[in-house]
């Protein structure tokens, strides 16, 4: 609610300077560890890295009442009620980092955990839109105490964010079997890539091209803010041959776009015959799928990988958010591919590889 207010205020600010400082403090909420009402000591907010004075004032206005006059009285002001409403309406179903903490600390023993978790399936390093190699990537797996995890780039029809050609991809690989070599045993990064999937729902990497990929996600990175049913297009993305992961399904980003309309309980049934897992991705800005629906995915008997989307080490933090969805969602971590033993994991790979 606090973070949400400062995002409101942000938007109706008319100074560039002051909307991005607004959206660092909504940042800065929304990574808290604990909740802001423990933070505050005799009703005073200390000093917190990103939040400044006038932020701090619309924090403990929300606090005091549940809303900020300061906030409403500048958005009525701006005459932009509809743009916020429309904004608002596309935060339903996240977790602030005070939550999701909460929520891994829970002893339920039928529910996934983080001790559970054996290594992350998604995540990109500076072969595509990364900013680490994949050496430092394996090397904060394996701090996390993890024993795998798969590099999966962007493949080319993703120019925007860096995606491989089919030689980029042959040299990545290279590169991890190299590694691998290193690792004697100890760690394994599997050779995985984030496909896109068109309109129509075929990928932009098929046949021959995907020589030597391990793990294959099959991603939507188009077509996100249209309100139209999308069933069609994701069916198809499941139904192709050799997909082992439907990666963030909706697509949707929060406060900027609702992602992919379908009738998603198709979308799992298919998903679940096919022996397809359902990713949930933990970054902060996706959280997709969210609890909610991946209760539904649940119900219609779905596999599920639980991952970070990380661009550098740090945000491997973010599976701690995937499990937190998880765990909402009732889900056990035999249905959690991160949770299987790397045997089980290969077989299960290569069984479901075109």
């Amino acid at each position: 609610m606090v973070s949400a207010a400062l995002r409101d205020f942000a938007w109706v600010q008319s100074s560039t300077q002051s909307r991005w400082g607004y959206k660092r403090a909504a940042a800065a909420v929304r990574q808290l560890e604990r909740p802001l009402p423990d933070v505050l000591d005799a009703g005073i907010l200390p000093r917190i890295h990103g939040i400044g004075p006038a932020s701090t004032r619309i924090i403990l206005e929300v606090l005091e009442h549940g809303f900020s006059p300061t906030v409403e009285h500048a958005i009525a002001a701006s005459g932009q009620q509809h743009e916020i409403a429309r904004r608002r309406a596309l935060r339903t179903g996240f977790l602030s980092r005070a939550e999701v903490v909460r929520i891994i600390a829970i002893d339920v023993p039928s529910m996934v955990n983080v001790e559970d978790y054996r290594g992350d399936c998604q995540m990109h390093s500076v072969w595509s839109d990364g900013l680490e190699t994949i050496a430092q990537m394996a090397e904060g797996a394996m701090a996390r105490g993890w024993n795998r995890i798969a590099m999966t780039d962007h493949s080319k029809g993703l120019a925007i964010a860096g995606g491989m050609s089919i030689e980029t991809m042959r040299r990545q690989h290279d590169e991890i079997n190299a590694l691998n070599h290193t690792f004697e045993g100890r760690f394994r990064v599997l050779k995985g890539v984030e496909a896109n999937i068109f309109t129509d729902g075929t990928l932009d990497l098929k046949g021959e091209e995907l020589a030597g990929v391990e793990m294959l996600l099959a991603a939507p990175h188009s077509k996100l803010r249209l309100l139209d049913d999308q069933t069609d297009r994701m069916l198809a993305a499941v139904r192709t041959p050799g997909v082992h992961v439907l990666a963030h399904p909706r697509g949707r980003m929060s406060d900027s776009r609702p992602g992919i309309t379908a009738d998603w309980d198709r979308v799992f049934e298919e998903a679940a015959a096919r022996g397809v897992a359902i990713e949930i991705d933990g970054d902060p800005a996706r959280q997709d799928l969210d609890y909610q629906l991946a209760d539904r995915a649940r119900e219609g008997g779905c596999l599920f990988a639980l991952d970070s989307d990380a661009h550098d080490t740090q945000a491997f933090i973010y599976t701690d958010t995937a499990i937190a969805h998880a765990r909402l969602a009732g889900i056990p971590a035999s249905r959690v591919i991160n949770c299987w033993d790397l045997p089980r994991l290969l077989g299960w790979l290569d069984d479901h590889r075109g």
